[in-house]
């Protein structure tokens, strides 16, 4: 228990000491908050837990019967987050058209570039060059030339899109995110692009007319 001391010397010959106690606790705090916070600490390290297990879980072979086609494109989901593409790989078929859906669930914007060298680089130079040169100012719209080719969809927090995507054939597709910044901080996907073991339901292997 604390307490404090104060002396007081009238004359040489006399001293009164006052010890004057401090405040007790109340036998009636509550410790809810304790509990609380407890309770809270122990949910995130669960969280943390569950989630580097998953993580050094092998994600599940997708498997592609059939090839999505002009007519019937095959669905398949991309989640832009920060600063990761979900799923990974994304599984393409050369030749094929897929409906790809896009969603940024990151708290900051993102952009999704599909196609090769040339492509990623275009982008990211159109990216550099749309960069708003202070604070606060309103960026110009980024562009490439007209042929460049590939597919470039950039999302604001929170903003969904759905595209029609036909994958080139022979050609090196990357998955990048070019807005300054972000590759550096590991946006980049991966592609895997996959030959069906039945030449017949390929795309690229359908007879012309």
């Amino acid at each position: 228990m604390l307490a404090a001391i104060f002396a007081y010397r009238a004359s040489p010959a006399t001293v009164w000491r006052v010890t004057i106690p401090g405040p007790r606790p109340a036998s009636g705090i509550s410790r809810a908050p304790v509990i609380v916070v407890g309770s809270f600490f122990a949910i995130a390290v669960t969280l943390v837990l569950i989630g580097a297990q998953l993580s050094q879980t092998p994600a599940p072979r997708i498997a592609i019967d059939t090839p999505g086609t002009a007519d019937m494109p095959r669905p398949i989901n991309v989640i832009m987050r920060d600063y990761r593409f979900d799923p990974t790989p994304v599984i393409l078929v050369p030749g094929e058209t897929v409906r790809i859906t896009v969603f940024n669930a990151g708290m900051v914007a993102h952009e999704l570039s599909l196609g090769d060298a040339a492509v990623q680089r275009a982008w990211a130079e159109a990216d550099a060059a749309a960069t708003p040169p202070v604070p606060f100012a309103t960026p110009p719209p980024a562009s490439v030339p007209p042929g460049t080719g590939g597919l470039r969809i950039a999302l604001a927090s929170g903003q969904r899109l759905v595209v029609d995507y036909t994958v080139p054939v022979d050609e090196a597709i990357g998955l990048l995110c070019n807005l300054p910044g972000h590759l550096e901080q590991g946006m980049v996907g991966v592609v895997e692009l996959r030959v069906l073991a039945d030449p017949a339901s390929s795309p690229r292997s359908a007879p012309a007319g």
